[in-house]
């Protein structure tokens, strides 16, 4: 998968590209990070991008034509290299809330066009015109969409094939089942006095695959217990999981 990241600080991407999980998947050709200053496409001595906002009001606005042009490059250069132009994306706090499943739901396309926002906004027209999902990751306000970006590719990098040393890994995260993960332990066998579970050293698989289901069921009705009601809406709970459910209560 490739994405097309339109930011003015290329340089935060190197966290993504050069390190970790995402970082390998780099170097192994299984996604590409392509990355577009919209300087570069300003027409004025400054390299500006951004302007005051009409009406007044504190802060400044992204101008729309450096982005608009950004993008026209982005899809151009996809054209050339018979690649077909995924969506077009900005990260904004007015976006829908990034999922586990919109992350699955972005793995599908070939590529996918990030816009990373900073300032006070960016200019309506462009996105009118140009934008075709906002995705926010949080009811908070950053400083520009660098780091939402980072997190969202993050998220759906790993979900490639190929890109976790463990294939299960994925499939066993937090949310891919509608439900929090449940605990997990390693060596040594006691850490200042806390033992590991029993289930978990007596090697019964089916009994590990039962204590780890109520765990998380148990995790997620403490934690989150939205995400128990989603989860039930969906038919993702089986008659013993009700029952676990109500003997917690």
């Amino acid at each position: 998968m490739r994405f097309d990241v339109v930011t003015i600080f290329p340089e935060m991407f190197s966290a993504l590209t050069q390190w970790g999980i995402t970082g390998r998947a780099c170097e192994q050709g299984l996604t590409s990070v392509s990355l577009w200053n919209p300087r570069d496409f300003s027409k004025d001595v400054r390299r500006s991008v951004d302007d005051r906002a009409y009406g007044g009001g504190p802060g400044m606005v992204m101008m729309a034509k450096p982005l608009e042009d950004t993008v026209e490059a982005i899809q151009a250069n996809h054209q050339q290299q018979g690649i077909e132009s995924g969506p077009v994306c900005l990260l904004a706090p007015q976006g829908k809330p990034f999922s586990q499943q919109m992350a699955a739901d972005i793995n599908i396309y070939s590529n996918l066009t990030l816009i990373c926002g900073r300032y006070e906004a960016v200019d309506q027209r462009f996105i009118d015109r140009k934008v075709d999902l906002q995705i926010s990751i949080g009811d908070f306000v950053l400083s520009g969409g660098e780091i939402p970006a980072m997190a969202l590719m993050d998220a759906v990098i790993r979900l490639i094939p190929g890109a976790l040393g463990d294939e299960d890994s994925a499939a066993q995260d937090s949310f891919m089942n509608g439900l929090l993960d449940y605990p997990h332990y390693t060596r040594p066998e006691i850490v200042s006095n806390l033992s590991v579970p029993d289930v978990l050293l007596g090697g019964h698989h089916a009994k590990i695959i039962d204590w780890r289901r109520q765990q998380s069921l148990a995790l997620t009705q403490r934690l989150r217990p939205d995400l128990i009601e989603t989860a039930r809406a969906k038919g993702l709970l089986s008659q013993e999981d009700e029952q676990f459910l109500h003997s917690l209560a």
